[in-house]
């Protein structure tokens, strides 16, 4: 295994295939695709036959880290371990095989377990309603804010000021923006919270609303939010809560008790559905009533007749839809099962062991890395490396890349902007003590090497298929597709 292994397209050889596609059962007419549609020559596809097609993927799954492989404590973006039943669950047929365009009456089944499901959230988030439309946590972000939009459009066209704290996901104001609406950012305060009376005396006339996350991205729980809350609310404003943490408090503390008027819920975050690589993802928000006309459709209602479930498409003031069909079912359903799996206790106790671990590791790890908020955490915590690097030169981003060797993906670093030299840190309640350990371990082995052999530290990752790589160059020159050479001159 190397990282020089060939592409596809260099593998290629005219005439190898993998499959033979069974010619179309009905008569295709000519005109099927419209002529300026067409292509003027058949695309450049590898040709190659299917062992060679599947070691290639093979290959290249196994230069990943991923959280099968290892630990995987990315802060705020909570990559914990995704059972496999909930695999098996949407793989049978009377899910994984149903078409789109399916009649309502033939998918009964998995529209009563999307119902159900949406029940499940309204009581762990607290909310009269909820929507499972949105595609992913930042998709969610979106419909929210173009809810909230569309209220003052109606009631106050002057309100387009969203106040967002400067500990706020980089999702957040860009949302703000797409929304079409202006951020007002407000510096936190000393102790890393909310600066509870700055955002209160930025409340004007334009105040549309805010967007906190909850607990916030220094794993601090934000004790006076309910102040916040009360203060938007006396001027008819709303408060949406980042949901990209609900794993620190679902089934212990639910948003709405403490105010928030909507949130986005990212499944792959607190209920196990897969993360990265582009999907698929679910991004169900939870909203209060005064927001319920301007939620996306359809909305899946009970209909006439025992049990029938249907799609209401019938709301005036939507914001329309948000997705195709009823929202990501197949990362939906696989939530569904994990909290079926789970039951009420389960689920308090998510949430318990997420912020155990949590401060083990903080504490474990404390007298090595500087803690800027040495208290007790939520789910996450935030270290920096800035003694580190003014002792030794070593740097936070070499320690991520040094982590790589010791076969744990780097938390997430530099990030919040707040902290210099971050590193958040958010093991999740799937990981066991003996795996906290050894990250401490590994963590402790890396902080000594940085005092010893520094450019140990400076040159890793070195067991990886690729070593350090030009980040700059590689933002600045974006490749993303390879290009085959010219063919040779007279060849076909």
């Amino acid at each position: 295994m190397s990282a020089n292994d060939p592409l596809l397209g260099e593998l290629s050889k005219p005439g190898m295939r993998s499959v033979r596609m069974p010619p179309p059962e009905v008569p295709v007419p000519a005109d099927a695709i419209p002529a300026h549609l067409r292509r003027r020559e058949p695309p450049r596809l590898p040709e190659v036959t299917e062992g060679e097609l599947a070691r290639h993927f093979v290959r290249n799954s196994r230069k990943n880290v991923c959280v099968e492989t290892g630990f995987y404590p990315l802060g705020s973006c909570t990559m914990k371990y995704n059972p496999k039943r909930h695999e098996d669950f949407v793989g049978t047929p009377g899910i994984f095989r149903v078409h789109p365009y399916q009649p309502e009456e033939g998918v009964q089944p998995i529209l009563g377990m999307l119902a159900e499901m949406g029940r499940f959230l309204e009581e762990l988030s607290g909310f009269p309603h909820v929507s499972l439309q949105p595609a992913a946590g930042s998709h969610g972000e979106l419909c929210c804010l173009m809810m909230i939009r569309a209220y003052h459009r109606e009631h106050h066209p002057e309100r387009t000021e969203i106040l967002i704290p400067d500990s706020a996901h980089g999702t957040n104001p860009a949302t703000v923006t797409m929304a079409g609406m202006t951020v007002v950012p407000v510096p936190s305060g000393p102790d890393g919270l909310l600066d509870i009376d700055a955002m209160k005396a930025r409340i004007g006339p334009r105040t549309a609303g805010a967007m906190v996350t909850n607990p916030n991205t220094l794993g601090l729980f934000e004790r006076r939010i309910r102040d916040l809350a009360d203060a938007l609310h006396a001027v008819d404003a709303f408060l949406f809560m980042d949901g990209a943490n609900f794993n620190a408090i679902v089934g212990r503390a639910r948003p709405a008790d403490f105010g928030a008027d909507c949130m986005h819920i990212n499944l792959h975050k607190t209920f196990t559905i897969p993360h990265g690589g582009g999907g698929p993802g679910s991004g169900p928000i939870g909203f209060v009533e005064k927001l319920a006309p301007y939620a996306p459709v359809p909305w899946i209602v009970k209909g006439k007749g025992k049990g029938k479930v249907r799609l209401d498409y019938d709301r005036p003031k939507t914001i329309g839809k948000m997705r195709t069909f009823y929202g990501s079912s197949g990362a939906t359903l696989r939530s569904y099962a994990y909290i079926r799996t789970l039951g009420a206790e389960g689920m308090r106790r998510v949430a318990e062991g997420a912020v155990l671990n949590a401060n083990y590791l903080r504490v474990k790890l404390r007298d090595v890395l500087k803690m800027p908020f040495d208290r007790r955490c939520m789910h996450e915590f935030v270290a920096s490396a800035t003694d580190l690097k003014e002792k030794t030169g070593v740097r936070t981003l070499d320690i991520a890349k040094r982590l790589l060797d010791h076969g744990f993906h780097p938390p997430t670093v530099y990030f919040p902007l707040i902290v210099p030299e971050c590193l958040m840190i958010e093991p999740t309640e799937t990981e066991s003590k003996e795996t906290l350990d050894a990250f401490a371990d590994a963590i402790r082995r890396i902080v000594r090497e940085a005092h010893e052999s520094p450019d140990v530290v400076t040159t890793a990752p070195h067991t990886m298929p690729v070593r350090r790589l030009d980040e700059v160059k590689a933002a600045r020159e974006l490749r993303v597709r390879w290009t085959p050479a010219p063919a040779p001159a007279g060849a076909r």
